[in-house]
């Protein structure tokens, strides 16, 4: 995997790698682009013209995604950028909280840039992956997001379309990175290899392995295409699945102790403190996940975590909600700034964990009413 901190944008077959210092090109990096070939597409869905013309139309193109990225947000990031490099463009992965290490083994098609500042010159185009707007892009970006023209590629409800090249915004999207594939598509190219990977990462990632609600048919038969590509589906979900740490074992034993089951059983609610993780030699990132073992608790019907972190010197509260069925979070994360779906959302609150249980906890209710 490459680093997360910077370094050159990277063209076509051009192989290069950083270090996590965005120093010295390491020219070992092997090749893995999807091959042109033969490429089935799905009649039921329309890439924009105006998306496939602003790509087609500049050479340098940086790719950024959602801070704390999911794994549809990198999934998506590393598809586009394959997709993209394999047409000869150069191109740079931006996240300003990198991504994940659980996802260390993915293949990505350049580093994954955390300083705009460290950019080696001006992209010609910005594309926005996953944002329901632009400010979950990250402050460190937004200077470069009125300098240069903006592609949004998202599937948000309530997105602003703040593309100002091309937006293409589709809620019954399950996942980004499932429009991301129907764009490579779109531009002829085949569904194999690096680029499968990171769709299909996308696609398990924000459907629940397509268990969700959300998935949809069109997304069955781009999971059947990967497979056709020669995805090795096993391979994948063993790098997924197996990669857990002792400390994070540990971790998700004490929060399944210390959970709380609230409101007669309909609310399940683990709350983390910064320290926790530490206790356990556990990293913060491996709380990512424990909601949904709340969501499992027969009888609850909304899951919340709440994450205490620091920012600028004050403690606040990231809020992890989902639910099924009808039970609408996303209409609580909205009240407090956040966003997201209908059975998974999340905002920032700024607040302690348990000021933030208090105050959320009437609009939880409220869903239910």
């Amino acid at each position: 995997m490459s680093g997360h901190d910077g370094g050159g944008l990277h063209r076509g077959n051009d192989v290069e790698r950083s270090g996590n210092d965005g120093g010295g090109l390491n020219m070992n990096m092997p090749r893995e682009f999807p091959a042109r070939g033969a490429c089935m597409r799905d009649s039921t869905v329309t890439v924009p013209e105006t998306l496939l013309a602003a790509l087609k139309s500049h050479d340098r193109v940086l790719i950024a995604a959602h801070a704390n990225p999911d794994g549809d947000a990198a999934g998506a990031s590393a598809a586009l950028g394959w997709t993209l490099r394999t047409l000869g463009k150069e191109v740079l992965l931006y996240n300003e909280t990198g991504f994940p290490d659980y996802l260390g083994w993915l293949r990505l098609p350049s580093p994954v840039l955390r300083d705009i500042s460290a950019l080696p010159g001006k992209p010609g185009l910005v594309v926005a992956l996953d944002s329901g707007d632009a400010a979950r892009l990250g402050e460190g970006i937004q200077g470069l997001l009125r300098e240069v023209p903006v592609v949004n590629i998202d599937h948000h409800p309530g997105n602003p379309e703040y593309g100002s090249a091309a937006n293409w915004v589709d809620p019954a999207m399950p996942a980004t990175g499932e429009m991301i594939g129907h764009l490579a598509e779109a531009l002829e190219l085949p569904l194999e290899g690096a680029l499968a990977e990171a769709v299909y990462v996308a696609l398990v990632s924000d459907t629940g392995s397509f268990a969700y609600g959300n998935t949809r048919p069109s997304t069955l038969r781009m999971a059947a295409r990967l497979l056709e590509g020669g995805l090795d589906i096993a391979g994948i979900r063993a790098r997924m699945d197996n990669n857990w740490s002792e400390g994070k074992l540990r971790l998700w034993g004490r929060l399944m102790s210390d959970a709380r089951i609230l409101d007669g059983g309909r609310l399940g609610v683990a709350l983390i403190s910064r320290s926790l993780p530490d206790e356990y030699g556990a990293l913060r990132e491996d709380a990512e996940g424990f909601v949904e073992q709340l969501r499992r608790i027969k009888g609850v019907r909304v899951a919340l975590l709440l994450r205490e972190v620091e920012k600028d010197g004050r403690i606040m509260t990231r809020v992890s909600l989902r639910s099924s069925g009808a039970d609408d979070v996303r209409k609580v994360a909205a009240q407090f700034g956040g966003g997201g779906h209908r059975n998974a959302a999340g905002a920032t609150v700024d607040l302690p964990p348990e000021k933030t249980l208090a105050v959320i906890q009437p609009y939880i209710r409220h869903v239910w009413n």
